[in-house]
């Protein structure tokens, strides 16, 4: 047996319990991981809240892990032998890393280099891999450019403001005032409360009046739809919290490329190698960090019997940086 936090049924974060769930047993491809930290998204409340059709109960929640492998099923993975350190992104429909002990396919899991502590590599996969697969993989910004973060002081904005500064962006962002100094420190050059009433006017302003080349938006449908209205002819908008509607925009026009990221979408409608793919960017991103090109967001970290309180905070939406759960250890971050 070992610990886990558990999910009886679909509910609110004060659902959650601490108990005893049974240790799981690795398949054909698969890794038994001693879990030593798990990040908390958004995603954990709002899944727990609705459930998902292929859940057994009680689920142990949990999509961002980070811990040291202890065994495998048959055909082990050579890259990943016992006590090897390793961060992934679990797929939402298997039980989570909320636990002692979880499993996974050896193909998804990234190794965690020396100079990375596991706290940290557990804060990347879902805010990072969605940052680097809107800004790296999809809009592919360019020195000179302008570049528009809306709900910079996010997880994933926090990553995505620096991966576009690091490209040579101009980088303009929204953020509420409280949250300024903090968007600025991680590259953004102009910062804007997306609580102004002309905030599209400001915004366009900006850069001039000649609109932004990218935009990553983190707000919503309606914030995504301003955003494409702000983009000059042949601009790109990666539409993370909901996609707006191309017929909001003139056709033949502006001609803008629109990018939905689904990170997860991989497991559920990708192949083996769109999941392999997710161990690729993770890869990229902690190497960015040992070396320390990209920095890691603030993290809190807490306890297991301290995270549904946890994730009542960040359902609330006023966390900044990451909050991770330690499982074992005494590990600084």
């Amino acid at each position: 047996m070992m610990r886990a936090l558990l999910l009886d049924r679909p509910g609110p974060p004060s659902s959650l319990r601490v108990g005893d769930a049974a240790r799981p047993v690795p398949g054909v491809g698969e890794v038994l991981v001693r879990v030593d930290a798990a990040a908390l998204n958004p995603v954990d409340y709002q899944l727990a809240s609705g459930g998902h059709p292929l859940w057994t109960y009680p689920h142990i929640p949990g999509l961002d892990i980070a811990g040291v492998v202890h065994d495998a099923g048959p055909a082990p993975d050579p890259r990943l032998p016992v006590g090897t350190r390793v961060a992934w992104h679990q797929d939402l429909r298997r039980p989570g890393g909320l636990a002692d002990y979880v499993t996974a396919p050896a193909a998804v899991m990234a190794v965690v280099p020396p100079e990375v502590s596991m706290t940290v590599a557990a804060s990347l996969p879902c805010a990072g891999m969605t940052a680097y697969q809107a800004v790296v993989r999809r809009l592919r910004p360019e020195r000179g450019q302008y570049a528009l973060v809306q709900g910079a002081s996010g997880g994933v904005g926090g990553f995505s403001v620096q991966l576009l500064a690091a490209a040579g962006a101009t980088v303009i962002a929204t953020a509420s005032a409280p949250n300024h100094a903090y968007v600025r420190g991680l590259g953004a050059d102009t910062l804007l409360d997306y609580h102004r009433t002309d905030l599209g006017a400001a915004l366009r302003a900006a850069t001039g009046e000649r609109g932004f080349d990218v935009v990553v938006d983190l707000v919503s449908p309606a914030s995504a739809e301003r955003g494409l209205h702000l983009l000059r002819h042949g601009g790109g908008l990666a539409a993370v919290a909901g996609r707006p509607s191309l017929d909001t925009v003139e056709p033949f026009g502006i001609a803008p490329s629109l990018h939905e990221i689904a990170l997860g979408a991989a497991y559920t409608h990708g192949d083996r190698g769109h999941q392999a793919d997710l161990a690729l960017m993770l890869t990229e991103l902690l190497r960015l960090v040992a070396e320390g090109s990209l920095a890691p967001l603030p993290i809190e970290t807490v306890g297991l019997a301290d995270t549904p309180d946890a994730l009542e905070r960040l359902a609330r939406r006023h966390v900044r940086g990451k909050i991770v759960v330690r499982l074992a250890g005494l590990e600084s971050i």
